[in-house]
């Protein structure tokens, strides 16, 4: 989907269509979660403090977030994407994979069930989305970036090559700033470039799997084939403080409403968690995270908050200037797939009972 949380905004509120919108926090504390092309022609984008987002594009239209309304919508769309094919794979509640292969002699093509889908979406959620078609996910998903936005892009095996050298070495997954900058000191700006690099030099620059997983990737190789309904991996919530936050026991206070809150989503939807991560951004937006693999998988809130809590601790933060933190509940498995309930002693019963 095109800016989905601000594409849903403007759906519900017609009169803004056409106009820079933006959701996300206001006040000189919010940050921006979504923003619609006009707003983005400003350089506004989403993880941007709302206050610089205004400063850029100051007749933007800024909206609080609806978190169940993008739910619902996200819903009747992967509904309709099943409708389709059932190989669809979710990334996100505004991304999905789709394996249309069996589709063919029912809707066409590739291209013909790619506009087929993009009408629909349009037709039945007032909404548009982008469509990248093509014989793997790593550079179906890169088209639909280029087709962006409302927008179609086909590449055929032939084609791979023409479309994947000249892009920024950037684009290739599990290229970060980091490694992004350790290849352009290697004299490699494109997607070309690294190709005609021999591994063992990417290898010897990045790591072996990191380096041999990007050469594959530069000549369009990806085996991975579509997941369909992959199971929820994290859940968790996360606060921006209204001032930033130099005391501990303020942080942990918010830690703890943040493992009860996680904790009542896991019980919801049925999970438990095996790993807790905390995440702590500072003043100045640098961000850290730390994770801890529980022995016994958990859906206790004082359970989650115990290991954030030490998490936190950890990072030995002699009065640094917080804006926000985060609980995240990771490696998540089914709660009656592990003997967890089972053996829970009288304590951790009444804990869990009393968050019931």
């Amino acid at each position: 989907m095109d800016a989905f949380f601000a594409s849903v905004e403007v759906r519900r509120r017609p009169e803004l269509a056409g106009t820079p919108v933006i959701v996300g926090g206001a006040g000189n504390r919010g940050v921006v979660t979504s923003a619609t092309y006009e707003a983005r022609r400003y350089g506004v984008h989403a993880a941007m403090p709302t206050s610089r987002a205004l400063r850029l594009c100051p007749t933007a239209t800024v909206l609080p977030g609806d978190m169940a309304l993008y739910a619902e919508v996200s819903r009747a769309v992967m509904a309709l994407f099943r409708s389709i094919t059932p190989l669809v794979e979710p990334l996100s509640l505004d991304e999905a994979f789709l394996d249309v292969a069996g589709a063919g002699r029912r809707l066409g093509d590739a291209a013909e069930i790619g506009e087929y889908l993009r009408a629909r979406v349009y037709d039945e959620q007032g909404i548009t989305c982008s469509v990248g078609v093509a014989g793997t996910k790593f550079v179906a998903k890169l088209a639909s970036t280029a087709a962006k936005p409302d927008g179609l892009l086909v590449v055929r095996p032939a084609e791979v090559m023409d479309f994947l050298h000249p892009l920024p070495v950037g684009a290739l997954w599990g290229v970060g700033a980091r490694t992004e900058e350790v290849l352009l000191r290697l004299g490699l700006r494109t997607v070309g470039d690294l190709a005609h690099v021999p591994v063992r030099t990417l290898q010897r620059a990045v790591g072996s799997a990191a380096g041999a997983h990007l050469h594959e990737l530069s000549w369009g190789r990806d085996p991975r084939r579509v997941v369909p309904d992959e199971p929820e991996r994290s859940t968790g919530h996360e606060e921006t403080f209204g001032t930033d936050v130099d005391d501990p026991a303020v942080v942990h206070r918010e830690l703890l409403r943040l493992s009860e809150r996680t904790a009542g989503r896991l019980r919801s939807g049925g999970w438990l968690a095996r790993t807790v991560t905390v995440k702590v951004r500072f003043a100045d937006f640098a961000t850290i995270t730390r994770s801890r693999t529980l022995d016994v998988p958990t859906d206790v809130g004082q359970e989650l908050y115990d290991t954030a809590r030490a998490l936190f601790d950890a990072l030995g933060l002699d009065r640094a200037r917080i804006r926000l933190v985060g609980v995240r509940a990771e490696r998540l498995v089914p709660a009656g797939s592990t003997p967890r309930q089972l053996e829970l002693g009288a304590r951790e019963r009444g804990r869990r009972e009393a968050e019931l």
